[in-house]
């Protein structure tokens, strides 16, 4: 022992000197050991050097009984306290503490052999403890020797594991085993990968870095830490060249909502405004978003440990080189309360997040030291008041649960919104087409059975006829029951209810009250239905959706299913009965505007009588009724939907030809399709005119005017859409009453009746739509 070797302390173990001289000139015992200066100091050099601005934020250690510093040699070798020795002596002329085997290495020849030499004693338990102490780093270092890190989730936002067993697998870990999970996020640039490896793998490549310009880490990549129980994430860089801005933003925030401790990394020397920006949007999309989503992870996958709704708890790591450390300038200055305002200012505070956390470094020469993250990372696993460790098959569900919900087209106009996570990414993309609302509940929401919702109240629009109809006096007896019009009550029978469809016209039916409503119930001072029996609500149309029901939606329709019946019962009539059923089958489906054959008994322009054999013509234009002489004229009438061919028109809207002619498209479907059933009607005129002809009538055309709207027309159906059987001429197609597809008659060969669509009585279902419970 030299002239400044240790002196004795109170509790009798030798002591070691201040080894700075900065103050006492050496003769008071260490109480300090800092390890940027490689010394030991009194108390009064600690204090005198560290007031020095540059020397502030320097860590250090104090002193114990029996206390032996580091070797400064190893530091620079290993760059990590964990790696070093302690030191045997110290150097008094190159002031530095030196292990065994680097006295040897650096002080064996030359000059420095004969530098004088303090050397330091420990205590025998000392020597133990210390032992034991490098032996256990030893066995940690050794457990992530053969660890390796893989792809997770893609750029794409695709899961690159299949299933739990194969996500066990390459974590390479216990199933059995209790496991939180850490993530890091940041800017491209700022070293998030070099962090990890240095903070959970003694400084391993785990996790690929590289000094290239791009990116060297592009989507999702995990590797498991045997000695702290986690699952280390690294993520994509913030603000990268990606062509997938979008999906990569939603994807860092299902990252974070499955973690447990969240690392922001910032080689910034200040804080940007990016940090809070980011950590308060995502805090706000976490709780707007995810808490609702989570909770259904837990009940709908019974899992064993519930997933927190509070966010994960996050760690700043800021490592500066020219600037100042939050909280250094001021010691009443707390970092997390300097954060906390920032926050506050910006209007952005993060109230998901269970805690945030403020650890700071300021690096003079390189390499970082990440001993006081790794401290915080520490400090916050051992927390488990929110967030608690859990199975690695329940980490994977998780994760699933939010990929499967949380997915989809995202429109490629984020680059103007100014918020990290816009609800764009997360909501539904469904657009009314009415109004134009967007769809306020989560992606993919139609798997749970959940419909379609918006904010605003919905708009009419004639287009879509997208009104609905309740029966008033159910609704103020304190019941909601919608009601549709149709061609007939349901305990008429097919025949019965088309004949009174023609006479009375539609009827609207309440299951509960019965026939509330006939459009033609008498011969004038009919009143509209929404001032008398049924109250209106205007819903919203979601893309994909069946639509709403029409007025008489499926009268030729009904009446092209008695076709070949009608035509053989008429085949054996004479002329005058052939004219009456003639005019019913008009009078039935006509078009709205059209006075009814009933009710027209002398043309309208020359009034002379009708007779029994006289032929009653409407005009297609005002729909009144004409003999053969004042209706010979012809012209195209589009405005009334009869497209650009001439048809029939009396003398007088003849006449007025020269008025603007606009094709309206939407006609047809604001006449209820009655329009197209006329057509029909004409070719089932004819045919009953001719009356032995009749079942010579062109079906095809016949069946494709006659379709109610929400059918698929023929022309697109290729093959059965149950059992995809192609359709040819031996095997025919047929349309499911309830959802309109076309079907084999195998897979449609169920009845029954489909009240919502206007069908009261056993019709034609195919086999998916006969097993659903309830009414169709």
């Amino acid at each position: 022992m030299s002239a400044h070797g240790p002196a004795a302390n109170k509790c009798g173990v030798p002591g070691i000197m201040c080894q700075e001289n900065f103050a006492c000139g050496g003769n008071e015992e260490a109480v300090f050991e800092c390890d940027e200066c490689n010394s030991m100091q009194c108390q009064q050099c600690e204090e005198g050097l560290h007031k020095q601005e540059r020397l502030q934020n320097h860590e250090r250690t104090h002193i114990t009984p029996g206390y032996v510093p580091f070797c400064g040699a190893c530091k620079v070798t290993s760059g990590t306290t964990g790696n070093r020795q302690r030191a045997s002596v110290r150097c008094l002329s190159c002031k530095i503490n030196l292990c065994t085997e680097c006295q040897k290495r650096t002080h064996s020849g030359g000059n420095k052999r004969k530098h004088p030499l303090t050397i330091y004693q420990v205590p025998k338990s000392s020597d133990l403890q210390d032992s034991v102490k490098v032996d256990e780093e030893m066995q940690r270092k050794k457990l992530t020797e053969n660890v390796v890190s893989f792809l997770l989730v893609d750029e794409t936002e695709q899961i690159q594991v299949e299933d739990e067993d194969e996500f066990v697998k390459k974590l390479d870990c216990n199933p059995d085993d209790v496991l939180k999970v850490v993530s890091i996020f940041g800017n491209t640039g700022d070293g998030k990968s070099h962090t990890l490896n240095h903070t959970f793998f003694y400084g391993r490549e785990v996790f690929k870095t590289s000094p290239a310009q791009e990116s060297c880490t592009v989507g999702v990549w995990a590797a498991f830490d045997p000695v702290h129980k986690v699952v280390v994430i690294d993520t994509e860089g913030l603000l990268g060249a990606t062509v997938n801005l979008s999906q990569r933003t939603r994807l860092l925030l299902k990252v974070l909502a499955i973690s447990d401790t969240v690392i922001y990394r910032t080689h910034a020397d200040r804080l940007h405004n990016d940090l809070f920006k980011f950590l308060g949007d995502a805090s706000e999309a976490y709780l707007k978003h995810f808490t609702k989503e989570l909770k259904a992870t837990t009940a709908r996958c019974g899992l064993d440990v519930p997933l927190s709704t509070l966010g994960p708890g996050v760690v700043i790591f800021h490592e500066t080189v020219h600037t100042k450390l939050l909280g250094s300038e001021k010691a009443s200055e707390i970092p997390e309360k300097v954060i906390q305002d920032r926050f506050r200012r910006l209007g952005r505070f993060p109230e998901a997040f269970s805690s945030i956390h403020y650890k700071g470094t300021r690096t003079y020469n390189p390499p970082t030291d990440f001993s006081g993250l790794r401290k915080a990372v520490e400090l916050q696993l051992e927390n488990n008041t929110t967030r608690s460790s859990r199975h690695p098959g329940v980490i994977y569900k998780a994760l699933k649960a939010l990929s499967d919900r949380f997915s989809g087209e995202i429109p490629d106009d984020q680059m103007t919104h100014s918020c990290f996570f816009p609800d764009e990414y997360f909501t539904c993309s469904a657009i009314c087409l009415s109004c134009g609302a967007g769809c306020r509940n989560s992606m993919n929401h139609s798997k749970e059975g959940l419909p379609h919702e918006a904010m605003s109240r919905c708009r009419y629009s004639h287009q879509y006829d997208n009104r609905v109809f309740t029966c008033k006096a159910c609704y103020e007896s304190g019941k909601e029951i919608n009601v549709v019009p149709k061609t007939s009550a349901s305990t008429d029978s097919p025949w019965l209810g088309l004949a009174k469809y023609a006479w009375s016209g539609y009827v609207i039916e309440c299951p509960t009250c019965g026939v509330v409503y006939r459009s033609r119930q008498y011969w004038f001072g009919n009143q509209d239905p929404v001032d008398t029996v049924v109250r209106t609500e205007i819903q919203h149309v979601w893309p994909g959706a069946d639509g709403f029901v029409k007025d008489n939606n499926n009268a030729a329709q009904r009446l092209l299913d008695g076709v070949n019946f009608m035509a053989q019962s008429v085949t054996e009539l004479s002329i005058g009965p052939t004219k009456a059923v003639t005019s019913w089958l008009t009078d039935q489906i006509a078009p709205a505007y059209w006075k009814p054959n009933s009710q027209i008994l002398t043309c309208t322009k020359c009034r002379i009588p009708f007779k029994d054999n006289d032929t009653k013509h409407h005009c297609r234009a005002c729909g009144e009724g004409f003999c053969d002489t004042c209706s010979s004229k012809s012209r195209p009438v589009p405005e009334r939907g009869w497209g650009i061919s001439p048809v029939r028109v009396c003398d007088s809207c003849y006449e007025q030809r020269g008025t603007p002619i606009e094709t309206i498209d939407t006609m047809e479907d604001e006449e209820g399709g009655t329009l197209i059933a006329r057509k029909v009607g004409e070719a089932v005129q004819n045919t009953l005119g001719a009356v032995v002809t009749a079942i010579d009538i062109p079906l095809g055309l016949m069946k494709d005017a006659a379709r109610p709207t929400y059918w698929i027309p023929d022309h697109e159906i290729t093959d059965c859409h149950s059992c995809k059987k192609e359709f040819n001429v031996k095997l025919s197609k047929h349309h499911c009453r309830a959802c309109g597809q076309g079907f084999c008659g195998e897979c449609s060969n169920d009845r029954r009746p489909v009240p919502s669509r206007g069908w009261d009585h056993p019709v034609r279902v195919c086999i998916n739509c006969n097993k659903k419970p309830g009414d169709l």
